[in-house]
Parts: structure tokens; C-alpha cells; sequence
């Protein structure tokens, strides 16, 4: 038997030879792999979204938050960079602090109610009664409605003398006539004007918030409910401990969807008191409207607008994470 010797040319041309062979299967052996073909595919189906979220979300936000830091006016042709001053400026304004304080109420009345409503109204559809298809079509009609039609609507539903609403309430014998100290004047007085938005934009999105639980009570398998009832579960225990854990990720995205639609809805506001009597009604987006674009500084305007993410961003970052928890 011959022995070659250590070090022969022959076995360190074999791994030499080898080695770049081995890095090329491995190369062209990722791109061939079903893990390889799947990820192509998912970013190449994810592109789209990603680039419509970039145009519609990241670019205006950027934009604004470019105006903020800046003095822009409209009219002036260029805007000097002013760092926080707009920020300060807002902060120290006692109409800013009115509306983060009615930008507030209004959104934790405004989920409290919308979660009662639309839970119950939820739970009606479910059942089987006579023209439930009709039901759930007129359901959506105050959502679907153009927004200002449905708000001039019920403006002159609070008109302060020609009110169906307190009209209907003189009828029940609960308030007294017109003119008289119990007539309400709901767009006129500070006390009723933020209830009397509230109440619009709850009816306008409460069935958004009915549909989002509809559709996760009916994803629950009737053998899980089942179940429940077999062992002795009443109503609100299979409610809280069955439902309410399998649709959380379907709560959660409806909860953060009506967060964001509470917070910047400025038509409601502005179409029926335009922030008034006084600030009584003013939020955040009613006031950096009137600044930004009525009064022209697009700077300022801007910094009360972007004063909205310190409110939104806490909520969704908690809510977030823990729909995250949950997953794992």
C-alpha cells in the first residue's frame, strides 16, 4: 500500500478546488429553497401595501413635521427652520389647553359609549328574528352617509328653537316649553354644545364598531360555545372568558381604528359649532385648522396638529404589545 505524503499537491488541489465549488451550491442553492421562493413572494406581495402606506402616511407626516419645526405662513416664500417654538407656542396658549382637555373627554365618552352600543347592537344581529337582512342594510346607513349631510341633519335637530328633539321631549312632559329655563339650547350652552357632538359622532360610528364585533362573534365555533353552556357558564362568564379571548385581536384592531377616527374627526365638530360657544367644543383638529389654514401659519397649525401622536402613540403601543404577548 503506498502512503502518500502530508501536504501532497494532489489533496490540497482537491480542497482547494472544492471550497469555492461548495460556496457556489450554497449561494445558488438559497434562491432555489422553498424558504427562499416563499419570502420572495411575501415581500414582493407586501411592496404594494408598504409603498401606499409610504405615500399616504409617511410623506404627509414628514411634510408636517417639516412645517412645525419651521415659521411657515402662507405667503411667505420661505420658511426658516425655529426648532420647538411652535410646540411652546401652542403649549402655552389657553385655547390649545381647552381643546387637549375636550380632545380627551371626547374620546374616552365617545369609546365608552360606542362599546355599549355597539356590543348590544352586536349581539341583536345575531339573533334570528323577522327582516334581519334589512336590519343590518340600515344598520350601516349612518356610517355610509356623507358626512355632511348626516351632521347638517342633526344640526337642525339641536336648532335651538325649531329642535325635533326638543320638541319631543316637551310632548313626554321632561322639559318646558320654548323660551322657558328648561328648554335646552344644546349647540348654544358650554355644558351641553361637547355632548351634543359626542352624541353625532357616536351615531355615526358605533355600527362601525357593531360590524367589527359581529364579525368576530360570528368567527367563535358554536362547539366552544357550546361547551361553555354544558359546564354551567352563564351569558357574561362565556361573554369574558371564551369570546372575549379568541376575537381580542379583531377588538383590538376596531379599537384602534375608532381611536383614530374619535381623535381627528374635525368635521363633526367644525360643522355643527365650529369649536364653540367660546372653546367649550374646541379639539385639537377644529383648533389647527382654524390656525393652520384660516389663519395661515402653516407652522404653528401644524404643531397643534402633530400634538395628537403623544396621544395616539402610548394607546397604540400598549395595545400593540399586548396583542403581540398574545400571540406568542
Amino acid at each position: 500500500m503506498t502512503v502518500l505524503p502530508v501536504g501532497d499537491g494532489a489533496e490540497s488541489s482537491t480542497r482547494a478546488a472544492t471550497r469555492p465549488a461548495a460556496r457556489g451550491r450554497s449561494t445558488r442553492a438559497w434562491w432555489h429553497t422553498n424558504t427562499g421562493r416563499r419570502l420572495t413572494f411575501g415581500y414582493l406581495l407586501l411592496a404594494p401595501a408598504a409603498l401606499y402606506v409610504l405615500l399616504l402616511v409617511g410623506i404627509p407626516f414628514l411634510f408636517s413635521l417639516y412645517l412645525a419645526l419651521s415659521d411657515a405662513n402662507v405667503g411667505d416664500p420661505v420658511a426658516r427652520f425655529v426648532g420647538l417654538d411652535n410646540f411652546r407656542a401652542a403649549w402655552e396658549m389657553d385655547t390649545f389647553r381647552d381643546a387637549l382637555r375636550n380632545s380627551i373627554v371626547f374620546l374616552v365618552v365617545a369609546a365608552i359609549f360606542k362599546s355599549l352600543l355597539g356590543t348590544s347592537l352586536a349581539f341583536l344581529l345575531l339573533q334570528n328574528f323577522r327582516g334581519k337582512k334589512l336590519v343590518r342594510a340600515l344598520v350601516v346607513i349612518p356610517f355610509t352617509l356623507p358626512i355632511s349631510v348626516s351632521v347638517l341633519s342633526w344640526k337642525w335637530m339641536y336648532d335651538s328653537q325649531f329642535s325635533v328633539i326638543n320638541w319631543g321631549l316637551h310632548k313626554a312632559g321632561l322639559i318646558g316649553a320654548y323660551g322657558s329655563e328648561s328648554w335646552p339650547i344644546w349647540l348654544g350652552q358650554p355644558h351641553l354644545a361637547l355632548l351634543a357632538c359626542i352624541g353625532v359622532n357616536v351615531w355615526r360610528s358605533f355600527p362601525f364598531s357593531a360590524i367589527v364585533l359581529l364579525a368576530g362573534f360570528t368567527s367563535v365555533p358554536t362547539e366552544v360555545l357550546d361547551a361553555a353552556r354544558v359546564d354551567g357558564c352563564s351569558f357574561f362568564q362565556r361573554f369574558r372568558h371564551v369570546v372575549t379571548p379568541m376575537i381580542f385581536p379583531i377588538l383590538i384592531i376596531g379599537f384602534l381604528f375608532d381611536t383614530v377616527f374619535t381623535l381627528s374627526d374635525l368635521s363633526v365638530v367644525y360643522l355643527l359649532t365650529q369649536g364653540g360657544p367660546g372653546s367649550a367644543t374646541q379639539i385639537l383638529p377644529v383648533l389647527a385648522y382654524q390656525i393652520g389654514i384660516q389663519a395661515g401659519s402653516l407652522g404653528r397649525g401644524a404643531a397643534i396638529a402633530l400634538m395628537l401622536v403623544p396621544l395616539l402613540f402610548p394607546a397604540l403601543f400598549l395595545m400593540l404589545r399586548n396583542l403581540k404577548r398574545r400571540d406568542w
